[in-house]
């Protein structure tokens, strides 16, 4: 009986060493790498130094958006002078002006008498203050960069520019306009300090450290102008007041090359208190609202039916007499008076709704939507911007006669400001559609990148000539004629487009703008003006048209530009 339990002790005994050598052995060779990765990682402390963020820059250098350059102060006491009392008033009198010399003294001399070995001073420390430390020359003192963002130019182009946040992991992290969309390239690659440790996870003042540097991110140069930026800024606020909307925006554009110079919009924040701010004014309207274009979308359907051959610009209207019946809907003119036998011209210099519902019969549905997609209106743009909306662009069999004959004058169809203005640029520019950029040059420590575009002919240059002579007669004859700047050769048209709302469209609450380009013939600028709801006057000849002007001659001004007759 005892030699049986004897038995029994041995053999738990030796299973239970034969477990340990398993287990052991899986330790030694199996879990090998990972556990000593783990002991490597328990050996070493890891500090993150931040990477600058990169810098937005105008086209002139001047940023949108740069760094607060800041300091955080500790002291390695292992290098540091014995004598704690003396060291705390001397560290007491190097402390930043807003802290008190006494209450710092005492705060230091605790600090010091801990068991930290990195004592923490100051946070926040300027560039002065740091001057005054390092010139002291204490020993064991180390320093850390900080990067906070600063907008100089506060609210200018906020919307366009976006700001700075925290992400779900406490990180900095873009949102909205560039920050948000160039996240990647202007955040740059932190740096670390990797410092062996002891078993309370404190420093080895003799120990193994490595320093990897932080890599700065890549700044990025606009096409923005600084100076018709602050323009479109002045006269939108002005103009909103004046007309008494409810916002707006402004796009002005190279159309040769797509480049945004300038684009406003309001209201608007400031993104250096962007915590401060309503969600609500973060989106860019330019870019991520869509809205009823009205007349202005007159000009992008005569291009199409020109460029179709089904009209040419003295063609005359068979149905211009009086009012359009479509089943059980009447279309009328916005001023209820008619001219038969009008041609295309007279169409778009007297903003004929009834006309335009002559033009796209003769388009028809299919060749009507193929332009609308060739301008680009079916999809987003792809400027760079975070936040682009991409339009609601019904499929060919959801396209009813009333919505085929409402589209052709600007309702029942919705837009976005930024695609607006790319297909205004096709007009003149002799028909090629161009991506609308933001961003010139990227520029990286191994050079300067370009940001690509796409480019694509999408009607003639001949097309581009005529409805460009159309928009000229337009502004000339038109009803914003009493706006234009006498004697000079200004392509553009106005667009009223009353808002829907349950169902129907209210006549009082209108979105009003005005689209151009000059010279005529060779645009140096094209512009995008949106008013919604003015309540001063509904339609845009008498809101937007003169807010265009205003700024036009602004930049002609500035720009040294010519846009008179010969």
């Amino acid at each position: 009986m005892l030699r049986q339990r004897i038995r029994f002790i041995f053999n738990i005994f030796f299973l239970s060493f034969g477990l340990v050598i398993i287990r052991l052995g899986w330790w030694q060779i199996i879990q090998k790498d990972e556990l000593l990765a783990q002991a490597e990682k328990q050996r070493h402390q890891e500090k993150i130094i931040a990477a600058p963020r990169g810098k937005i820059l105008y086209c002139d250098g001047f940023p949108l958006a740069t760094n607060n350059v800041s300091y955080q102060i500790h002291l390695f006491k292992p290098e540091a002078e014995k004598d704690l009392s003396s060291l705390a008033y001397q560290l007491s009198l190097l402390a930043p002006s807003s802290k008190k010399q006494v209450v710092e003294e005492e705060r230091i001399k605790g600090l010091l008498e801990s068991e930290l070995l990195w004592i923490p001073l100051w946070k926040k420390t300027n560039q002065l203050e740091m001057e005054k430390i390092e010139k002291a020359a204490i020993s064991g003192i180390r320093s850390e960069k900080e990067f906070s963002r600063i907008y100089p130019e506060a609210s200018q182009a906020a919307q366009l520019v976006g700001f700075i946040g925290k992400n779900s992991k406490g990180d900095n992290q873009g949102y909205f306009g560039l920050e948000g969309y160039y996240n990647d390239e202007l955040r740059g690659k932190n740096g670390r300090i990797i410092q062996e440790t002891d078993a309370l996870g404190e420093p080895i003042p003799l120990g193994k450290s490595k320093k990897i540097a932080p890599q700065a991110g890549a700044d990025l140069k606009l096409f923005l102008n600084r100076k018709i930026q602050w323009i479109i800024e002045k006269e939108l606020e002005n103009g909103i007041k004046k007309y008494g909307a409810k916002g707006g925006f402004v796009i002005v554009s190279d159309p040769n090359n797509g480049s945004i110079l300038a684009m406003a919009s309001q209201p608007n924040f400031n993104p250096n208190q962007y915590a401060e701010t309503e969600a609500d004014l973060f989106p860019n309207p330019a870019i991520a609202q869509t809205f009823e274009p009205g007349s202005i979308f007159k000009v992008f359907v005569m291009a199409s039916a020109i460029d179709a051959n089904v009209v040419t610009p003295q063609s005359q209207c068979q149905q211009c007499q009086g009012p359009k019946k479509i089943g059980e809907y009447e279309i009328h003119t916005w001023n209820d008076q008619y001219y038969p036998q009008s041609t295309m011209t007279e169409i778009i210099k007297n903003s004929d709704n009834v006309g335009m519902v002559f033009v796209g019969s003769q388009l028809g549905k299919k060749k009507l939507l193929d332009y609308l997609v060739k301008f680009g209106f079916d999809r987003k743009t792809n400027i760079d911007l975070q936040g682009e909306m991409n339009a609601i662009f019904k499929k060919p069999y959801q396209w009813y006669p009333i919505d085929l004959a409402t589209a052709t004058f600007g309702q029942g169809i919705a837009v976005t400001g930024i695609q607006t203005i790319q297909a205004l640029n096709v007009l003149a520019n002799g028909g090629v559609r161009i991506t609308p950029r933001i961003v010139e040059t990227i520029e990286l420590a191994k050079g300067n990148q370009k940001v690509p575009q796409e480019k694509e002919k999408i009607i003639s240059a001949e097309t581009a000539r005529q409805v460009t002579q159309m928009m000229v007669e337009a502004v000339q004859h038109g009803e914003a004629q009493w706006t234009n700047i006498a004697n000079t050769q200004i392509a553009g048209k106005t667009g009223t487009a009353q808002i829907p709302l349950k169902g129907h469209y209210d006549e009082n609450r209108t979105v009003a703008s005005f689209i151009g380009f000059a010279p005529a013939y060779q645009a140096k600028f094209s512009m995008l003006v949106t008013l919604f709801e003015p309540s001063s006057s509904p339609w845009a000849s008498e809101t937007a048209a003169p807010l265009w002007f205003n700024i036009a001659e602004k930049i002609f001004l500035l720009n040294s530009i010519n846009p008179r007759k010969d």
